[in-house]
């Protein structure tokens, strides 16, 4: 008799061509929603996969009355969870007369990174995404006591031990799933704050940042709702003397790649702080609470930027001011931006 592990497992590439595609999409309060269906034939191109749709009125993207919402296949990846020939499939969202609905922030992300002038620069993104694992029944983190707290912020920071790393299990199955997946995940380490951990993707050219950042969130969903524990992207997750968690953006064009880069990059940054408002206000929700100028922010009412300045807005590394070329990291964006946004955001500031 087969056990329920044993049928979860099942390798269907022996009995039948067919494959199991599970289509992700965002939902109107920024998280992700999905639901499977059976496919046949190869799945290497998402624009040959069918569109599909979902009821909008249960994720707040549409009335009752009209509720059907379409979503389009953007992006493909093996599946770590069925494994075989199943593949994730991240879609964005329209209304049935294939109109972008104001939710889906992919369509104009797709628009900027498609301008030839963004195009032709190759821009690079590396996101820093920092999230906290809580216990699920009472929301505290992973590691502390209920109710309490634990010592003070300094051992945990890429800490090892049991008194210092919590859920590291999660993390390396995250770390393993994301590579097979076949996301570009370039890292991760333990954060400031116990219970708190960070993943790096990238880096990633244009608007697959943006998708392999929202898949490797599914991921993680996925594994911690395995785990029986969960994943919280506050950006300031317990109030007082805690870090909060981010989504350091690290960025480069080609040109600032290039010999001479540096005065580019000095150049974008000034660009970055004549639009810091609107920045800001696109960075996440609850970006106040973290960006107070304490536990390495910059304040968000004053935009600076400094070589290797983590109390910065945006940091320039010292490899980058020694070479004269590279990357610089916008340190604004809280943990639970939207990626779609900022990376167009940030390419759109310094190239249009």
């Amino acid at each position: 008799m087969a056990s329920l592990t044993d049928l979860i497992n099942l390798d269907l590439s022996d009995s039948t061509d067919k494959f199991i595609a599970e289509y992700i999409w965002i939902d109107a309060f920024g998280g992700l929603r999905s639901k499977a269906r059976t496919l046949s034939g190869p799945a290497n191109d998402p624009t040959k996969l069918p569109n599909w749709n979902y009821d909008g009125s249960s994720t707040g993207q549409a009335p009752g009355k009209d509720s059907e919402v379409i979503v389009y296949p953007q992006a493909i990846f093996k599946d770590p969870f069925r494994r075989g020939n199943h593949i994730l499939v991240m879609c964005d969202t329209y209304t049935p007369a294939g109109e972008p609905i104001p939710t889906n922030k992919r369509c104009n992300a797709a628009k900027i990174f498609s301008h030839p002038d963004v195009a032709a620069e190759v821009p690079w993104f590396g996101i820093e995404q920092e999230y906290t694992l809580l216990k699920k029944e009472v929301k505290w983190p992973l590691g502390w006591p209920t109710g309490g707290f634990p010592g003070p912020q300094g051992p945990y920071y890429c800490g090892i031990g049991a008194d210092k790393a919590f859920g590291r299990d999660v993390v390396d199955a995250h770390y393993k799933a994301c590579l097979y997946a076949g996301i570009n995940i370039s890292g991760i380490n333990g954060e400031v704050m116990p219970g708190q951990w960070e993943f790096q993707v990238g880096p990633s050219v244009g608007i697959s940042a943006g998708d392999e950042l929202w898949v490797a969130r599914y991921i993680l969903e996925r594994i911690t709702e395995i785990a029986g524990v969960v994943v919280s992207l506050d950006p300031k997750p317990i109030p007082g003397d805690w870090n909060g968690a981010g989504a350091h953006t690290n960025y480069s064009t080609k040109s600032m790649r290039n010999e001479g880069g540096f005065e580019l990059i000095k150049k974008a940054i000034g660009k970055l702080e004549t639009k810091h408002a609107q920045h800001i206000a696109a960075y996440g929700e609850g970006n106040e609470r973290r960006l107070t100028g304490k536990h390495e922010t910059a304040s968000m009412h004053k935009f600076s930027w400094g070589v290797a300045n983590r109390g910065a807005s945006v940091r320039v590394g010292r490899d980058t001011e020694k070479e004269g070329k590279g990357y610089f990291e916008d340190r604004r964006p809280a943990s639970n931006m939207d990626p779609y946004v900022v990376t167009s955001m940030i390419a759109e500031t310094t190239l249009l």
